[in-house]
């Protein structure tokens, strides 16, 4: 039987607060002034073990607005470095936030709980620590929602609003956000150690790791590869998923690099509206390098960045051999999570050329891709035409025809009735995604003072392959003025 506690009596056993006291810099939150709850998650207070009933509204301003230390926390502020665009930068670290400990539940899960928003730190640079209540929003709807499409992904407790501002796009309300993780150690922070030079600290951050995060690895002959491995595979998966659900990240640096292959360091993301591998989420990238379709390279780009993290502790070749995999693992993932969508899970060795052929079409008609998984999830096999399908099969009809038909005699070969068929696709396919122009509306709001479109949002992106009448008109194609939207690194 679950004991739930309050925030007064959380378990916490803050561990990264016992490594060496240079890899971070303690401190506190700089309060938020006239600091207001905007939303709280209940779900994710189960993690922790605690009581959504007993967290009142006020007593979480206290704790995560700044104004008071959260009991048996330990607040500090994580050192790390990383390549940002492709270019080594040391002096990076956490500018705006805060890891104010760990909290182990009773299933023996440790969580990080990481204020972001809190104030200056030692590595805020020319910043001032805060956080905007903009990208606040965008960042605590993003995680619900790619938890909601099973997506591994940080996520979040609470969301705090003020009467606080700063400069970012003119001046902006500040806002602070309670970011809920198993791990905040990112592909940087073993560069960083690595890049100084400092190989024993090195190992020691490795040994951290293995112990805390991937303790099977200690039996292997090499423990720091086993781990490098499982971190690859992690990422591998991490980067299917987003290929297969049109996800573009925005910033992929090797300091938004999670160890735990999650999704990490919400920016200027976006799904794709309509199917274009060049699309480019964030304005500030110039030259395209975080493009769609350059994800899956990027990765394994950022993935070698950490391979060479790891010389001092493995060989060069046994990593070299490791990293040639990476793209198989990934092609692997990504087939496995676009037959998925379409509801084949039997093999069968045409299954990457009839998949190959319907991206192809998609990138010729610039597919909602969404709204065409949603609907052929509520069609029967008997039910599949051009004319059921017509919004999204505008042009090459014919070669539309000709893969509804090689489609419908591949599902001939599964065993599965049509309502399980129905049903297992739907469970993949969802009919909402937080599209930008629904953060926008969100944001939009927000700044005039209602909260309510924020909180609405939650269980329909917690839940998003099931019907919410009420916010229905979000499954409809995104209105027109949502390709004027505009993202940038201060998203």
């Amino acid at each position: 039987m679950q004991v739930l506690r309050t925030l007064d009596n959380l378990n916490f056993d803050n561990s990264y607060a016992r490594l060496p006291e240079h890899w971070f810099q303690r401190g506190a939150p700089k309060p938020l002034k006239h600091a207001h709850l905007i939303s709280f998650n209940p779900r994710v207070a189960k993690h922790l073990d605690l009581d959504p009933c007993q967290s009142h509204p006020d007593q979480l301003v206290q704790y995560f607005g700044g104004h008071e230390p959260l009991p048996s926390s330990s607040a500090l502020a994580m050192k790390y470095t990383g390549h940002q665009f492709g270019h080594y930068n040391p002096d990076l670290g956490d500018g705006r936030g805060l890891l104010l400990g760990e909290v182990i539940n009773q299933r023996g899960q440790r969580w990080d709980l990481h204020l972001k928003g809190a104030g200056q730190t030692a590595y805020s640079r020319f910043g001032d620590g805060r956080a905007v209540l903009r990208s606040s929003i965008r960042e605590y709807l993003i995680s619900e929602a790619m938890h909601g499409l099973g997506i591994p992904t940080t996520e979040a407790l609470c969301l705090l609003g003020s009467e606080e501002y700063t400069s970012r796009l003119g001046m902006e309300p500040c806002a602070m956000l309670l970011r809920v993780s198993q791990c905040h150690i990112r592909f940087g922070h073993f560069e960083w150690l690595y890049y100084s030079k400092r190989h024993d600290e090195l190992k020691q951050l490795a040994d951290y790791c293995i112990d805390r995060f991937y303790p099977d690895c200690r039996n292997a002959d090499n423990p720091y590869l086993a781990m490098y491995q499982v971190i690859q595979a992690k990422t591998a998966s991490l980067v299917a998923y987003w290929q297969a659900y049109g996800f573009v990240h925005g910033v992929l640096n090797t300091d938004n690099m999670s160890i735990l292959g999650e999704t990490f360091d919400y920016g200027p993301f976006t799904f794709l509206d309509a199917y274009e591998p060049d699309h480019i989420a964030n304005k500030n990238d110039d030259a395209g390098r975080y493009a769609f379709f350059r994800q899956p390279a990027i990765v394994h780009w950022n993935l070698a960045c950490l391979a060479q993290a790891l010389l001092p502790l493995v060989k060069r070749e046994d990593l070299e051999a490791e990293l040639e995999t990476f793209m198989s693992q990934f092609e692997v993932q990504l087939l496995q999570r676009r037959k998925a969508r379409l509801g084949l899970l039997n093999n069968h060795p045409d299954d990457a050329a009839l998949i190959e052929k319907l991206w192809g079409l998609f990138k010729q008609n610039r597919t909602d891709v969404t709204r065409f998984f949603s609907a052929i999830s509520d069609l029967t096999s008997e039910e599949l035409s051009i004319q059921n399908l017509t919004e999204f099969t505008q042009t090459s009809e014919q070669n539309w025809q000709a893969w509804l038909e090689d489609y419908k005699q591949r599902i001939t070969l599964e065993m599965a009735s049509e309502p399980i068929r129905k049903q297992q696709l739907r469970s993949v396919n969802p009919r909402y995604i937080l599209r930008n122009y629904m953060a926008e509306e969100a944001i939009r709001e927000a700044t005039q003072g209602d909260y309510r479109l924020v909180n609405q949002l939650l269980p329909v992106l917690r839940h998003p392959t099931e019907a919410h009448h009420h916010l229905q008109r979000y499954q409809e194609a995104p209105p027109d003025w949502a390709r004027a939207i505009c993202l940038t690194c201060s998203s």
